[in-house]
């Protein structure tokens, strides 16, 4: 009961304590985040290792066996640290996933940046004239002798455990407060795809690597032949540079291997196919020496397209702009999970409608979030605050119906959008307010009416029951995107499978 009535109040102030936020930063987000969703008051911790869900394997299935729908908000620089500043501003993670908490989220991608810096520049219509810091990195700085930025050179057999305590206490953290955690291994996009862009130092991405030889004392050069420009640090081309890569990978399994709240992901946008199987396989076999096994991750908008990533050894899959995911997401009917991110389709973008399409057609909907605006140089911006709530309502519905049995029907709804288990139970997109039918015949019965305002994630009004048996039309009760939510009269509502 405690699920419908928060369900039936839709926002209202978080009830769990005030969220005290310690940098200037996360204070603006902080001060917007107030008037956001609570997500019922107590906090319940994560549950886990994740697999996929065994009768549905659009969705995992949580250390009880029930079908999760993952949903969240990320943002850069939520492990390391990025500023302007030389050590940059700390980041205030305790604020952020309290932030997160009261939109009701629980999921997050925590970023590695492979790079000692990040040149804004490449951000395309995003860009300023500043170049970040970026720090800890996983290896510690011991020289002798100067990087390529003017610090003490990388020992890449050392690591620095600063990284990976951080790491640790953000996983843990996290998990408390019921947030699953993809802990993000290599970082892809500034050499694939920002290295070279127009209005920056040719090669910047490059330069700022630990594997330029330039920037490191151990020998380890993972350039690419005559282009003194371009690194292939996520590639089997250099062995010696795999071998530094699989020590890096091992230890970060031994430090987060005991959390019930982890997922992996191989690379952000980047890695060459071979390379990125060779991760997936890496961390699979090495796990399987340890007590728990987490579900391992590949995303798109890099040098794999979605066929590759669906045929390789991974657990789950984030579709990129290139697989056509954009504003109307198609149906998901595939053998591993979809975490449909806006950071591979949009890169900063969404709005509300995609989040309630993309769950309907079965994808577990990510943001890619500029949060404070640190990053971007940018104050916090409110225009993303319906994406925020709207992954909120989502997983809260999702916890309502009986997930595990529901799949894309969409051609049971002339709108197109409906996530159904037939004959049970249906999930319905009107757009605008329009009148939508369904097909009905599956469903043998009565059926209960209800909406769920797109919006604010309200129940409206219940409507009179109707009789399956045929096609039927329905009207919303308001002018505004509604969901209509249809249920075998006379049951129950069960707990999630």
């Amino acid at each position: 009961m405690r699920r419908r009535r928060f369900l039936c109040c839709g926002l209202r102030a978080a009830a769990a304590g005030t969220l005290v936020c310690s940098t200037a930063q996360s204070r603006r987000a902080c001060a917007h985040a107030g008037d956001a969703t609570a997500d019922g008051g107590e906090t319940t911790a994560a549950s886990g290792p994740l697999k996929p869900h065994p009768n549905n394997p659009r969705y995992f299935a949580d250390g009880r066996g029930r079908a999760v729908l993952l949903v969240g908000a990320h943002t850069w620089n939520n492990l390391v640290d990025m500023g302007r500043q030389d050590p940059p501003e700390p980041f205030d993670f305790g604020a952020y996933v309290r932030f997160l908490r009261r939109y009701g989220h629980n999921f997050i991608r925590l970023w590695t940046w492979d790079c000692t810096t990040w040149n804004t520049r490449a951000n395309g219509r995003w860009g300023k004239d500043f170049v970040h810091n970026v720090a800890p990195h996983p290896w510690r700085r011991t020289g002798p002798g100067k990087a390529l930025d003017g610090k003490p050179k990388f020992d890449l057999t050392q690591f620095d455990e600063t990284y990976f305590h951080r790491l640790r206490e953000r996983v843990r953290t996290a998990g408390r407060l019921g947030i699953y955690v993809s802990v993000m291994l290599f970082e892809g996009w500034a050499l694939f795809h920002a290295n070279t862009r127009r209005g920056v130092p040719a090669g910047w991405a490059w330069r700022s690597h630990p594997f330029h030889p330039a920037n490191n004392i151990n020998g380890i050069d993972a350039g690419t032949p005559g282009d003194p420009l371009r690194g292939r640090p996520h590639s089997l081309a250099h062995p010696q540079v795999n071998a530094v890569q699989k020590r890096y990978i091992q230890h970060v399994v031994d430090t987060v291997n005991e959390f019930d709240n982890v997922l992996y992901e191989v690379i952000n946008e980047g890695g060459e196919k071979e390379w990125d199987w060779w991760v997936v396989r890496t961390v699979h076999e090495y796990e399987r020496t340890k007590p728990k096994q987490h579900p391992v991750g590949l995303t798109g908008h890099g040098a794999e397209r979605l066929p590759d990533m669906l045929a390789s050894p991974c657990d789950w899959v984030s579709p990129g702009s290139r697989d056509g995911y954009r504003d109307h997401p198609p149906a998901w009917n595939e053998t591993k999970v979809s975490l449909l991110d806006t950071d591979h389709v949009w890169g900063i973008g969404g709005h509300r409608e995609w989040v309630w399409r993309s769950f309907l057609r079965g994808h577990n909907p990510l943001f890619m979030d500029p949060y404070d605006g640190s990053v971007l140089g940018k104050p916090f911006d409110r225009q993303w605050e319906p994406i925020r709530r709207a992954l909120g309502h989502v997983r809260r519905l999702s916890q309502q119906v009986d997930l595990a049995r529901m799949a894309p029907r969409d051609p049971l709804a002339s709108s197109g959008y409906c996530l159904a288990a037939p004959g049970e139970e249906y999930l319905v997109l009107a757009p605008e307010g329009k009148p939508v039918t369904v097909d009905l015949r599956a469903a043998r019965g009565s059926l209960r009416v209800r909406w769920v305002d797109c919006a604010s994630g309200r129940l409206a009004a219940a409507s009179a029951n109707v009789d399956g048996g045929t096609h039927r039309a329905f009207t919303p009760p308001k002018r505004s995107d509604m969901v209509l939510w249809l249920t075998k009269s006379g049951r129950d509502q069960r707990r999630r499978r």
